[in-house]
């Protein structure tokens, strides 16, 4: 939402969401909620199973579908988007006899009734502290990214945004990796697993010290703390008894 906002420079008095979990399922997140403090705009979620709330959004996405996407390729988000920035001055610039001009001039004066961008930049980093497993990988939006192996057991910071998965401990950067989009993956750095099989040579030829033995009680320690100790000389048993 924010990259969207950048891109048009300015912010509408209201957002427009779906009823999804992404921010919120009937009441806004802690974050969606801070994200629209800080822009001086509203977020609106939809009722659930209503296209009609966003038929305007339905109509340009079903555009997309009929003018873009034929006979396209995409290999990934980033050259989808590539595609996309490529194609959307060609679309904009037909006149639309629905909205009576072309989209580029019409955006002209939908920017002068919006806000101008907050000079702060709202929070939109996905950021967590976790305890690093013995695998040494994190899990990110349902992927597995790997970290130098040597924080294991320690506290972890993680930040994600849309393009960079960063993983940093006490100040100290233990994994950069590219964002992946999929689902279910797992993507490691070559030079974490040469780190962990440095780990593990070094952990298998590792002198360990010799266990210095169980030392055994003397129990005739108890016998003399309840008077029970037996006399060495028979003949002074002999001399005490009854």
């Amino acid at each position: 939402m924010w990259k969207l906002l950048q891109d048009a420079a300015a912010v509408p008095q209201q957002l427009v969401w779906d009823n999804e979990t992404g921010i919120g399922r009937g009441k806004l997140t802690e974050a969606a909620s801070s994200f629209a403090g800080v822009l001086g705009t509203e977020i609106r979620l939809l009722p659930p199973k209503d296209p009609e709330s966003k038929g305007m959004v339905e109509r340009m996405n079903g555009f997309f579908r009929r003018g873009f996407m034929p006979g396209r390729t995409f290999s990934h988000p980033s050259d989808f988007n590539a595609q996309l920035a490529g194609w959307l001055p060609r679309a904009n610039a037909r006149y639309s006899r629905s909205h009576h001009g072309r989209p580029a001039d019409l955006i002209v004066h939908d920017r002068a009734a919006m806000r101008a961008l907050s000079p702060i930049a709202p929070e939109t980093m996905l950021r967590k502290s976790i305890r690093l497993p013995r695998d040494y990988y994190v899990r990110v939006f349902a992927n597995d990214y790997s970290v130098d192996p040597s924080a294991i057991g320690r506290i972890v910071d993680v930040s994600c945004d849309l393009e960079t998965v960063r993983v940093t401990c006490d100040g100290k950067v233990l994994a950069v990796h590219d964002r992946d989009w999929a689902r279910h993956q797992v993507l490691t750095d070559k030079r974490h697993l040469a780190k962990a099989a440095e780990l593990r040579r070094a952990y298998r030829t590792m002198k360990r010290p010799t266990s210095p033995g169980v030392q055994v009680r003397d129990l005739s320690i108890y016998d003399e703390v309840f008077g029970l100790s037996i006399p060495d000389d028979a003949s002074e048993l002999a001399e005490t008894a009854p």
